[in-house]
């Protein structure tokens, strides 16, 4: 069974992180949502979200998938954690699948893993990277690497995850299942 990791910060988009282990979860994908701190975390729209476990915790296993939710403060928070960083460039350098949306690309930037390579973001959010190859799509594929532009583009970016880790099948199982 496939695994994925979703690590959440206090002001995290919570539509973002919480449509992503939805769909993931009616995939059949073992997703972990860690939280970076203990306990019940206040998203960036104010909704309180209760991780499955912690970071450290979530971080002793191994995962086929990181992905980041964006939201503010929540994406300065995961900019700004070392744990982080170096868990998205392990992933990349396993060949490992690292995905990103909205402000969250802005991550994988300043892990190094963006450079001359095409990504998408929440409009401004790479704008401090002038290497990124900045594309207007609502979700862009260079290589493992998958990033998507918003909580408008959420369902869609969480169902092209599901794809990558079970198939076209059970995307359109589960897509067909929400009534879209």
């Amino acid at each position: 069974m496939k695994t994925v990791l979703v690590p959440f910060a206090e002001g995290s988009e919570e539509l973002e992180a919480i449509t992503i282990v939805n769909i993931l979860r009616r995939a059949g994908v073992t997703v972990v949502l860690a939280g970076l701190a203990s306990g019940a975390l206040r998203g960036a729209r104010g909704v309180t979200i209760v991780p499955d476990t912690t970071l450290d915790e979530a971080l002793k296993q191994s995962y086929d998938m990181v992905v980041l939710p964006g939201g503010q403060p929540g994406t300065n928070t995961l900019k700004s954690d070392a744990r982080i960083l170096q868990l998205v460039q392990r992933m990349a350098q396993q060949n490992k699948y690292v995905a990103a949306i909205c402000a969250a690309p802005s991550v994988l930037a300043t892990a190094g893993l963006l450079a001359g390579k095409r990504a998408t973001s929440f409009p401004g959010a790479l704008a401090p990277f002038p290497e990124v190859k900045l594309q207007p799509s609502a979700i862009v594929e260079e290589g493992k690497i998958i990033t998507s532009r918003g909580p408008g583009t959420a369902m869609d970016f969480a169902l092209h995850l599901a794809e990558h880790l079970v198939g076209r099948e059970k995307r359109l199982e589960v897509e067909a299942a929400l009534q879209r």
